[in-house]
């Protein structure tokens, strides 16, 4: 299933509906079923947490005057139908007063569920970096995936999955202001570039305090040479060892940097959760 060419790969405009069974649902048109709200309950894969006021005022608004455009995407449960994507309008449509949504029902496994929600809130850009991220390492996690399997199933290169995995490593407060939208991923970015949690939050502190652009962060840290990272020394150019790292990179799924110190040196590998770590070492040893 190609997961990372989006929803309009999954939801063909061609689609039957399928009969319903029981007296939940009825037939609405050609393209979807209708649902009694209350049987369509919340997805449990749902990757965003926040819902900011006056989105959803605006989504309410909307269906009161026009009702839902979009069907909801779902799937049969025991008690009625779990939404796989649509939890802002599943949400508004409550709120509104609404008696009946519409559906279009599709088989999914739990692994796909994860999938297809994070697909359409990354598509919308609905979710803050924080939720991508918690998302990301969530199918890692729970359905044992490499980073490159991982960031194929969702569309994304591995380097852009990684960058985002890397943000919950930032310390708590930092992680809150970017899922406030009070710091953008961009600051993020250069924070992650200091090694220490110290550093990295008396220059959050700084941004917060200076309302300081990307720009002038960049800035400031370019003026004060006690914030910088040292440079770790790599034989980039040794073409055989890029070659072995690129190898090495493709064969485990993750980042790989070969270290050259004299005649010797080491590997670093990354891995960003246990079940990771698991994988890695099943196709090191195969």
């Amino acid at each position: 299933m190609a997961l990372g060419k989006g929803l309009g790969s999954l939801i063909p405009l061609n689609h039957t509906p399928i009969v319903p069974t029981d007296d939940k649902v009825k037939v609405a048109d050609t393209q979807s079923l209708e649902a009694d709200i209350g049987s369509v309950s919340s997805n449990p894969f749902q990757p965003r947490q926040e819902f900011h006021h006056q989105e959803l005022e605006d989504l309410i608004n909307s269906i009161k005057e026009h009702g839902i455009l979009q069907p909801l995407l779902v799937t049969r449960s025991d008690d009625g139908f779990e939404l796989i994507a649509g939890e802002r309008r599943l949400k508004a449509a409550k709120i509104a007063g609404l008696k009946k949504v519409p559906i279009i029902i599709k088989e999914a496994t739990e692994q796909q569920k994860l999938e297809l929600a994070l697909i359409e809130n990354i598509q919308r850009a609905d979710l803050n970096p924080i939720e991508k991220a918690d998302g990301y390492k969530r199918l890692m996690d729970e359905f044992q995936l490499t980073q490159e399997v991982a960031a194929k199933k969702v569309g994304i290169s591995r380097p852009a999955f990684a960058n985002a995995l890397r943000l919950l490593k930032l310390p708590e407060e930092i992680q809150k202001a970017l899922k406030e939208n009070k710091l953008s991923e961009g600051h993020a970015k250069i924070l992650l570039s200091l090694e220490k949690e110290g550093a990295q939050l008396s220059l959050y502190k700084r941004i917060m305090s200076n309302n300081l652009s990307v720009r002038e962060l960049e800035d400031a840290l370019n003026q004060d040479p006690s914030l910088k990272k040292k440079k770790k020394k790599i034989n980039w150019q040794d073409p055989q060892l890029l070659s072995w790292q690129e190898e090495l990179m493709q064969k485990l799924g993750t980042r790989v940097q070969i270290k050259k110190k004299g005649d010797g040196g080491s590997i670093a590998i990354e891995y960003y959760s246990p079940s990771e770590l698991q994988n890695i070492i099943s196709r090191i040893k195969d």
